[in-house]
């Protein structure tokens, strides 16, 4: 009784209690939210920079680094311990395919999006001696690209239905091409109320490219009498803006919290110099925002050399323009892309195996956006992947000098819908993308 009563009050008896809690409660977090069909990432990256990155974007909490903290939680820059500047490039590399049934045929085309590359840059300025902090962060938030050839009827065995021309020429919509790319500047102050509360804002100026062949989402022209979409690759970058605010509370018990709104960020109206199948001027004119986010994490500190840190995100899809609406309007044009709102969960671990070497790990999970009624809609932003594995690690270079490398994967999703008309579907037809992606990103951090 003796030995079992002092192997309860022990130190290791006492961590293992504390690991099995915050396992629980992460465990308890993702099954909450676990899916029941395919799911899908979104619009928005799942990190920011190396570090935020392999931590599967679990930041709102756990002030790790400047580029995390600055995205997702404005307060949390008063949690880094010194001021710091990071700069680093990321790669991402998406595997896709798309498969079609329809009127007897069907086919599967490879994608060859290629590499995307993802800047981040970060600063954060850090008085010991002030409440006040500020920092500025510029970085990409969010974006997709697909790139599908077209196909032939020519070859009855051989031809993707979905990639056929479009009628009266065929039974498809012709090639698929749809490029977009968003970032995001955030200018930030954060201010210590108390020595364990801070409150900040962020002020967030965005550029975005956004192109897509075909361009559903504006009018079509009619080459007798059936409708023909033009492409929508005449565009420029377009501006637009909203803010960010948040709280951020750490504790005598190792645990630390923080909440965060990220409003929508509004757009000027995408311009397109697009043209009918005869080569004439079309001009269109489309309006989309990126939807607001609202974050609230917790972190675990109290391990030595362990960081524990989840986030649960709400993406409102449905309350932004261009992502909520759906189905066909008077013009023929399609209203939206029709998502909906989702939730998501991003789990981080961070271990200081040595003086010099930290390693981390992450998780992220997000509901499906898109419903399969809405497939036939979002061929081009196959944005179907529900699961992502991060690992990464940090290397002291010299006093204050940090490499940072982090990879992802997000593990294959698979999302199935029938061809849309205007009349409704069509029986016996079906697309299907599949997708899944590869992200490596490095990195330099300065302390000072």
């Amino acid at each position: 009784m003796r030995s079992l009563l002092a192997a309860l009050s022990s130190r290791r008896f006492e961590n293992m209690v504390r690991w099995v809690l915050v396992a629980a409660g992460a465990w308890l977090a993702v099954s909450a939210l676990a899916p029941r069909q395919t799911q899908a990432q979104g619009i928005f990256l799942t990190g920011t920079g190396p570090i935020n990155q392999a931590m599967g974007g679990a930041a709102v909490a756990a002030p790790i680094d400047s580029a995390g903290a600055l995205n997702w939680n404005s307060a949390s820059i008063s949690g880094l311990r010194r001021s710091e500047m990071q700069i680093a490039l990321g790669a991402i590399l998406p595997t896709m395919s798309l498969d079609s049934q329809a009127f007897g045929l069907s086919g599967s085309t490879p994608g060859e999006s290629g590499v995307t590359p993802v800047p981040t840059m970060s600063w954060v300025g850090r008085n010991p001696n002030s409440p006040w902090t500020f920092g500025i962060g510029v970085y990409g938030v969010g974006g997709f690209s697909s790139n599908y050839p077209a196909s032939s009827l020519a070859n009855p065995l051989t031809a993707n239905p979905i990639l056929t021309p479009q009628p009266p020429f065929g039974i498809g919509v012709g090639r698929v091409y749809a490029k977009a790319e968003i970032y995001q500047v955030a200018l930030t102050v954060a201010y210590a109320l108390t020595d364990r509360l801070s409150i900040g804002l962020a002020p967030n100026i965005d550029l975005a490219n956004v192109q897509a062949d075909p361009l559903f989402l504006a009018p079509p022209n009619f080459v007798g009498g059936v409708p023909n979409y033009g492409p929508g690759t005449g565009s420029r970058y377009t501006w637009g803006g909203g803010f960010q605010c948040g709280l951020f509370y750490v504790t005598d018990l190792g645990w630390q919290f923080g909440a965060s709104y990220k409003s929508k960020q509004w757009f000027e109206p995408l311009h397109y110099n697009s043209n009918d199948v005869l080569g004439n001027p079309v001009f269109n004119r489309l309006q989309f925002d990126l939807p607001s986010i609202i974050s609230i994490g917790a972190a675990y500190t109290g391990f030595e050399r362990l960081v524990y840190a989840i986030d649960v995100r709400y993406f409102d899809y449905a309350g932004a323009d261009g992502f909520s609406a759906a189905g066909f309007l008077p013009t023929g044009a399609v209203a939206g892309l029709g998502w909906k709102s989702v939730f998501g969960v991003a789990n981080g671990l961070r271990y200081q195996l040595t003086d010099r070497l930290a390693l981390l790990g992450g998780y992220t999970y997000i509901e499906n956006p898109i419903p399969s009624s809405q497939e036939f809609f979002n061929i081009g932003t196959p944005l179907i992947m529900q699961h992502f594995l991060s690992l990464g690690a940090s290397i002291r270079f010299g006093r204050r000098t940090y490499g940072n490398v982090a990879w992802t994967h997000g593990f294959e999703g698979q999302l199935t819908g029938p061809y849309q008309t205007p009349f409704g579907s069509i029986p016996g037809t079906s697309v299907t993308s599949k997708t899944t992606v590869d992200q490596i990103t490095v990195g330099v951090q300065v302390l000072y």
